[in-house]
């Protein structure tokens, strides 16, 4: 007869024993379509050999052929049961008869006796927590290694330190549709990752069994499911079983499906590692959006999210989920405020519908909406839409999906939402600050910071020249004096808004004070500075204020100046004040340049 090693991978016949290490083998039977496979493991020992997880009276008869391939039966003293579940001691019926011999004992833990003894055993129990976790052999001493609740209250695993194998029972098991003996690769994780999600029942029982057996020097591991895990994989699946989140069944609900369950459990996962590693809701949305797809036909992602009773912040891929001020549509106020039972009583797909009005240019698109749950108010205080390239049938896994995927996304966008009032109102006290509250123009504030950059700009790259306006409503004292200063101040707000209406969105329009206002402008040629300057002019010379009492156009002057190179700022100032001072000499409403020499201060 042929005895077969795991070192010779491409020659092993399971119809026989299999030596796995030094006085080691496996003799455990392969039941066709059965992605749960049971192991049993024979440590060889003359009289005194050891039979671990004796597995189900399904397959004894082949064991027992594979063991008699190895030693007689009647040498095994020990039949070691990690746990109580048939699997493992289904066969001890049927051996307790064939068992001849008064010291053969069964090995095991004073948890598991309480129920193994119930099958009425003749065979005397053996137990690992009263001998001191250790059983002494022939050339070796098993050390078992105590596992609770991974599965069972009083599980083992038992360590051999001359092979330097870890006969695992549960742990590092696996479901597998397709036999192998042998794990090949790290892909074998994939067959533990749903055995272990739904066998144990949380992470923390499975970390701390992990704890105890990395104590250990292992070589090779031996589970009773799955496949046997050689040295170059040990420390890798280890580690990889350490991230698992356990206790797959409590997020079941009717359908106990165990890879159904082991995706859904795989996207909560996925969705709380991209709460924990980014920060920014862009990157937060397009990862969700990768993760839905997964599960739903979902070409883009957007949220709503109530501000007050007419706003809402709408965070779309259009704006890069910047989040942008809007009026809450009308559709979304309707379910807004619904409490968890009210939504619940919604037709989706009428809402779908609702959702869909208007949008006629799209109608390739199904907006499917996901109400998200304010934890404090018990309402919907924001709406997650995914847009499906294709109709989807509601159902109580989608409603699953959905509402396992909500909790997160209400998470990220309620704080989305605090940072983005918190970054208005940081705006807009901003803007306060900067802004002239008559006029709407920048302030001098603004105006040092600002113009100060496109003066480096121009530094560096002489292309980016600097031209500033400087502006003076004609004879504005004297309106203030006739009229009044209310009508002056409407006089100011009609200049400051042509102003802001002739210029681009990159120049920087100032009012200095009183009725002095200055505009700087990057990248023109003098010629087309000049230009502005005499449209503006004569646009604030068109301007009329039937509403007002001023019965008479209002004029400005207008001083030019061009940047030179290293220029400062105060000086380029000076200079196009000089021109201003030339243009009121010159009989006002008018536009002067200023020379290429700095200009003497005007007069007081």
């Amino acid at each position: 007869m042929t005895l077969y090693t795991i070192d010779d991978l491409d020659h092993i016949d399971t119809d026989h024993a299999v030596r796995i290490a030094d006085r080691v083998w496996w003799v455990g039977h392969h039941q066709d379509d059965d992605v749960f496979q049971c192991h049993v493991y024979l440590i060889e020992q003359g009289e005194q050999s050891v039979l671990l997880d004796p597995g189900s009276a399904l397959t004894f008869r082949h064991t027992l052929r594979k063991i008699e391939e190895i030693v007689p039966f009647s040498h095994i003293r020990y039949f070691v049961c990690h746990h109580a579940d048939p699997d493992i001691i289904g066969a001890m019926p049927l051996i307790d008869q064939m068992i001849d011999r008064n010291d053969a004992v069964l090995v095991t833990h004073s948890r598991s006796q309480v129920l193994i003894k119930h099958h009425g055993l003749r065979l005397p129990f053996w137990l690992v927590d009263d001998h001191r976790w250790k059983l002494l052999l022939e050339d070796r001493c098993l050390e078992f290694v105590f596992t609770p609740y991974a599965h069972f209250p009083g599980a083992i695993c038992t360590f051999d330190p001359v092979s330097r194998a870890l006969f695992s029972s549960d742990i590092f098991g696996g479901l597998t549709p397709e036999f192998s003996l042998v794990a090949q690769d790290e892909q074998y994780f994939e067959a533990m990752r749903p055995f272990h999600e739904h066998y144990m029942p949380s992470r923390d029982v499975l970390g701390h069994a992990l704890r105890a057996i990395e104590r250990y020097p292992i070589r090779i591991i031996a589970p009773q499911h799955g496949s046997i895990i050689p040295e170059h994989l040990v420390g890798f699946m280890l580690n990889k079983l350490k991230t698992l989140e356990c206790g797959l069944y409590l997020i079941a609900r009717g359908d106990t499906n165990v890879q159904r369950l082991a995706d859904l459990n795989q996207i909560l996962r996925d969705i709380t590692q991209t709460m924990l590693i980014y920060r920014d809701f862009g990157d937060i949305a397009t990862s969700l959006l990768g993760i839905a797809r997964r599960v739903l036909p979902v070409k883009s992602l957007e949220f709503y999210a109530r501000i007050d009773d007419q706003r809402a912040l709408h965070l779309a891929p259009e704006s890069r989920y910047r989040g942008i001020e809007v009026e809450l549509p009308a559709a979304l106020a309707r379910i807004l405020e619904l409490d968890y039972a009210q939504w619940r009583e919604l037709d989706v797909a009428k809402m779908a519908e609702l959702l869909m009005t208007g949008n006629a240019a799209n109608t390739a698109i199904f907006p499917l909406p996901l109400p998200l749950f304010s934890p404090h108010q018990g309402t919907t205080q924001a709406i997650a839409i995914l847009h499906l390239t294709d109709p989807v049938v509601p159902s109580d896994e989608l409603q699953q999906i959905l509402e396992q995927i909500g909790t997160p996304l209400q998470v990220a966008v309620e704080r989305e939402v605090v940072y983005r009032q918190l970054d208005l109102e940081r705006q807009r006290t901003y803007e306060q600050l900067i802004r002239d509250p008559l006029t709407g123009l920048f302030t001098r504030v603004y105006m040092q910071e600002s113009v100060q950059r496109l003066c480096d700009l121009q530094d560096r790259d002489s292309g980016n020249r600097v031209a500033v306006l400087m502006l003076d409503i004609d004879h504005f004292k004297r309106i203030n004096d006739t009229y009044g200063h209310n009508q002056g101040d409407a006089v100011l707000q009609r200049v400051g808004t042509e102003i802001l209406s002739s210029i681009r969105g990159s120049d920087i329009p100032v009012r200095l004070g009183g009725e002095e206002f200055v505009i700087f402008l990057v990248s023109e040629t003098v010629t087309n500075v000049i230009l502005f300057a005499e449209r503006l002019r004569a646009r604030v010379a068109a301007i009329r204020f039937e509403t007002l009492m001023i019965d008479r156009s209002v004029t400005v002057s207008v001083g030019v100046a061009i940047r030179h190179a290293k220029e400062t700022l105060l000086e380029l100032i000076h200079r196009a004040d000089g021109a201003l001072y030339n243009a009121k000499n010159g009989g006002r409403d008018r536009v002067c340049i200023a020379p290429e020499f700095a200009a003497q201060p005007r007069s007081a």
